[in-house]
C-alpha cells in the first residue's frame, strides 16, 4: 500500500522551480571542480599522502551526483519523465548513496588528519592500501545502507511503461509505526549523529593538538593548514548535512501521513526542499577542502610545480 494524497494545499509547481534552479547552479561548477579534482589527485597520486584516497572517493561521489542532476533537471522544469522507472529509481538512490557517501569520507579524511597530528610518525607510516580496503568497505556499506531510500518509494501500483512521476512526487510505501520509528532512528544515528560526533570529535582534537608542541608540524603554515581541513570538513557537514538530517524525520512522518495537521505539513514540505537542496550543494563546497588544504591542488592549478628543467617538485611536508 502506497500513501501519495494529501488535503492540504499542493505547491509542487514551486518547489519543482527551486530544485531546478539550484540544479542549474549546482551543475556547472560541480562538474569542472570535480573533473579537475580527480584529474589533479590522478596527476599527483604518487606523490602526495594516503589520505588523498579519501579525497578522490568523495569527488567520485560527488561527480556521479552531478552527473545526474541534468536528469533531473529537465524532470522539474517539465514535470514528467519518459526516461523509465529503472532510471528513476537509480538516480533516486544516487542522491542518497552520494549524501552518505560524501558523509563517509569527510569523517575518514577528518579522522587520518587528527590520527597525524596525535601521533604523527605512527600514523605516517600507514600503507596505502588500508585507505583502499576502507574505501572499498565505505561503498558497500552506504550502497547497502541506501538501498531502502528507493525501495520506501516504488509505486507498486504503477506497472505501466510511462512512468511519469519521479523523485519527490513518488508515493511512499506505508509501513507500521514501531518499523518506520526503527528505520528512521537507525538512519538517523549511524548516517548522521554519530558522523557528526566523530567529526566534532577531531576538530577539538586538532584543535588542542595543534596548541601544544608538535615535532613534526612546527611551522605556523602547517599548523595552520591542518586545522583548515578539519574545520572545513566540519563547516560542509554541517551547512550541507545537518538541515537535511533534521527535517527528514519530520519530512517522513509528513509524507507517510503520521503528521495530519496541514499547517505543520506544509511547513515542512516547505522547508525539506530546501535541506533537499543544501545537501546537493556539497558537490561545490567538497572541492574546497582539496584547494585549500592540499598544495598538490594549488601548485597543480598555478603550475608552478614545474621548475626550469621541466621537474616536478615534490612534496617535501608530512602532511596534505
Amino acid at each position: 500500500m502506497t500513501i501519495n494524497s494529501t488535503n492540504c494545499s499542493d505547491e509542487r509547481s514551486a518547489t519543482d522551480f527551486l530544485y531546478a534552479i539550484m540544479y542549474v547552479i549546482i551543475f556547472i561548477p560541480g562538474l569542472i571542480a570535480n573533473v579537475l579534482a580527480l584529474w589533479v589527485f590522478h596527476a599527483y597520486i604518487k606523490e602526495t599522502k594516503r589520505a588523498v584516497i579519501f579525497m578522490i572517493n568523495l569527488a567520485i561521489a560527488d561527480l556521479a551526483q552531478v552527473m545526474s542532476l541534468p536528469l533531473r533537471i529537465f524532470y522539474y522544469l517539465n514535470q514528467d519523465w519518459p526516461f523509465g522507472s529503472f532510471l528513476c529509481m537509480f538516480c533516486f538512490y544516487l542522491k542518497y548513496v552520494n549524501m552518505y557517501a560524501s558523509i563517509f569520507f569527510l569523517v575518514c579524511i577528518s579522522i587520518r588528519r587528527c590520527l597525524f597530528l596525535i601521533q604523527p610518525f605512527k600514523y605516517n607510516d600507514c600503507k596505502r592500501r588500508y585507505d583502499v580496503y576502507a574505501s572499498i568497505i565505505g561503498w558497500v556499506i552506504v550502497g547497502a545502507a541506501c538501498l531502502p531510500f528507493p525501495l520506501m518509494r516504488i509505486d507498486t501500483r504503477n506497472n505501466s511503461s510511462h512512468f511519469n512521476s519521479c523523485f519527490t512526487a513518488l508515493p511512499v510505501i506505508e509501513i507500521d509505526i514501531p518499523t518506520s520509528i526503527a528505520m528512521v532512528t537507525l538512519a538517523e544515528l549511524t548516517g548522521f549523529v554519530l558522523p557528526l560526533i566523530i567529526t566534532m570529535i577531531c576538530s577539538w582534537k586538532t584543535i588542542m593538538s595543534l596548541r601544544e608542541k608538535n615535532p613534526v608540524l612546527q611551522d605556523s603554515g602547517e599548523k595552520k593548514k591542518a586545522l583548515k581541513m578539519v574545520l572545513t570538513c566540519t563547516t560542509v557537514f554541517l551547512v550541507c548535512f545537518a538541515p537535511y538530517h533534521i527535517t527528514f524525520p519530520f519530512h517522513f512522518m509528513a509524507l507517510s501521513g503520521r503528521i495530519e495537521d496541514c499547517a505543520t505539513k506544509n511547513i515542512i514540505l516547505k522547508f525539506h526542499p530546501v535541506a533537499l537542496c543544501l545537501a546537493s550543494l556539497n558537490c561545490c563546497l567538497d572541492p574546497i577542502i582539496y584547494y585549500f588544504t592540499t598544495d598538490e591542488f594549488r601548485r597543480r592549478l598555478s603550475r608552478q610545480e614545474i621548475n626550469e628543467n621541466g621537474i616536478i617538485l615534490h612534496l617535501t611536508e608530512c602532511s596534505i
